[in-house]
């Protein structure tokens, strides 16, 4: 893994899409994930930009992802829960369940090869729409790239 191109292209993405106001997310989290690899092993935050974490409160979400568990339990980033709305082959959509704004929060996650970028918005819709192309953006860079 070129762990220097990876945090390049973060550098490059993050900016653009992340933390500022009316920029399309909230916070992201790039989390090296990889779902055949044994289970002592903890993922690692490979990057985060508008949200402090720590792999140790990430281990559930991980289980939650390695386990498929989408249809039955909801998840929790930080102090947000979400229960997933939308399933797709390599990623899927929750909606915060304790959200204190009017229009809501969600969480839009995206299965690479080695990673998973996690992309927290607040808003409906037209927000999750402009996540959507922000995370799917950053998928794409990591796939030219075989990560």
């Amino acid at each position: 893994m070129d762990w220097a191109a990876v945090h390049k292209i973060w550098d490059r993405w993050a900016p653009n899409h992340v933390g500022s106001s009316g920029q399309p997310l909230k916070a992201a989290l790039l989390i090296n994930y990889d779902p055949t690899g044994p289970s002592r092993l903890l993922s690692t935050i490979a990057e985060q930009e508008g949200i402090k974490t720590d792999p140790t409160e990430l281990s559930s979400f991980v289980s939650f992802v390695k386990q498929n568990k989408f249809q039955t339990e909801s998840f929790f980033i930080g102090q947000n829960e979400y229960i997933v709305t939308s399933i797709h082959e390599s990623w899927f959509c929750g909606r915060c369940m304790n959200s204190t704004k009017p229009a809501g929060e969600g969480a839009i996650v995206m299965q690479t090869t080695a990673f998973l970028l996690v992309a927290l918005y607040d808003g409906s819709l037209g927000s999750a729409s402009r996540a959507m192309v922000a995370a799917d953006q950053f998928a794409w860079q990591l796939g030219r790239k075989n990560y």
